[in-house]
């Protein structure tokens, strides 16, 4: 007995070290929060949010990077810079999302920067991605704070880079490939030349959009990445929490990367309580996992036993404190994801039982 329960404790700290598994959060909106008169709170006392993630053991902290946002002076690179710092500081990770637009970048919408958007000729188009790429990475490396993985553009189901207002049915594969491929080659080259081992990820969102999209991006050539980034969200996909491992395993086994989940989420409430709409509302809402405190939690200790199960090595729970403030977003004024945070924002923004998720011990048994 003595002898399982050592393997036990051995065997689940290999997978959840912070080099083999990541429990992480995107923080991207803090900055701008705080700024905004937002307060986080831990037992009642206030408390450092960076600070609070890594006492609870998160070990991956996911931020934005737009281009030249005209809409907000945040998720810039100046204030991507603070937000790794700050990362850095509390011992995390980081995984650092280019958008490679000006604004949100997401299955419908992958519009070109403004900066870019009078370039007709695709090798220099190209080279525009390449070399934004590469000096984002020598000013961190200058500031000696190299994220550990990039995100070569945001859920790209569609052809990225793309006229602002317009949506292309169909992937220009030739293009598309050319384009993500310049911003590959750019990190390749940063490694290469200041011996460094940033990793590479793509990302879709869902999982059925995988399965198709990573086997025409293997047809047309796109190389040179080591991880497929999900985003998951049983609201939008087809598939349920119990069928996600096979999906998982198909596209590990089909690709050979490693896959992460870099967004998920699930409300806590569904109280609205500033004048932003809450995108999670009840259709967002499984039988098994109630819209509680508690129901939260279940819901992610249950998707990254699921995650485990198809071969994954990382879940990022999406705007895990992007809590009610004065912020003001292009659709509201507070937060579009206050019932769906880590923090009761009704509470005087207390930190709820989800932290829990990021305890490896919830993860043991799984490999029993």
């Amino acid at each position: 007995m003595r002898n399982t329960l050592f393997f036990l404790v051995l065997f689940g700290s290999m997978l959840f070290g912070q080099s083999n598994f990541y429990l992480g959060a995107d923080l991207s909106y803090v900055n701008e929060v705080e700024d905004a008169g937002a307060v986080y709170r831990y037992k009642k006392k206030k408390i450092d949010p960076y600070q609070l993630f890594a006492q609870k053991k998160c070990n991956l902290v996911r931020l934005r990077l737009w281009h030249q946002p005209s809409h907000s002076p945040y998720s810039n690179l100046a204030d991507v810079t603070k937000s790794i710092q700050r990362a850095k500081k509390q011992s995390m990770q980081v995984l650092l999302d280019f958008h490679y637009s000006d604004t949100w970048a997401d299955p419908e919408k992958q519009y070109i920067p403004k900066a870019w958007s009078e370039i007709s000729d695709l090798k220099i188009l190209g080279d525009s991605v390449y070399q934004y790429t590469y000096k984002t990475l020598e000013h961190l490396f200058r500031l000696k704070q190299l994220p550990e993985i990039v995100q070569i553009g945001n859920e790209t189901n569609s052809e990225i880079l793309q006229p602002e207002g317009k949506h292309a049915e169909k992937i220009n594969w030739e293009k598309n490939t050319f384009l993500l491929n310049q911003g590959l080659l750019a990190v390749k080259d940063f490694n290469e030349k200041h011996q460094t081992n940033i990793q590479r990820m793509l990302h879709i969102a869902q999982p059925e959009n995988a399965l198709w999209w990573f086997e025409e991006a293997d047809q047309n050539g796109i190389e040179n990445y080591e991880w497929i980034g999900l985003s998951y969200y049983p609201l939008w996909s087809k598939y349920t929490m119990e069928q996600l491992p096979e999906a998982l395993s198909i596209l590990k086994e089909k690709h050979q990367k490693e896959i992460m989940i870099v967004e998920t989420a699930y409300p806590f409430t569904l109280t609205n309580i500033d004048k932003a709409n809450n995108i999670l509302n009840e259709k967002a809402l499984l039988p098994e996992f109630p819209c509680s405190p508690e129901g939260q939690k279940k819901y992610m200790i249950s998707l990254v036993n699921q995650a485990i199960k198809g071969g994954a090595k990382g879940v990022i729970y999406w705007e895990a404190a992007w809590v009610t403030s004065n912020a003001h977003t292009l659709w509201g004024h507070g937060s579009h994801w206050d019932n769906a945070t880590f923090f009761d924002s009704s509470n005087q923004n207390e930190a709820l039982p989800v932290f829990d998720f990021f305890n490896p011990k919830n993860y043991l048994f799984q490999n029993n």
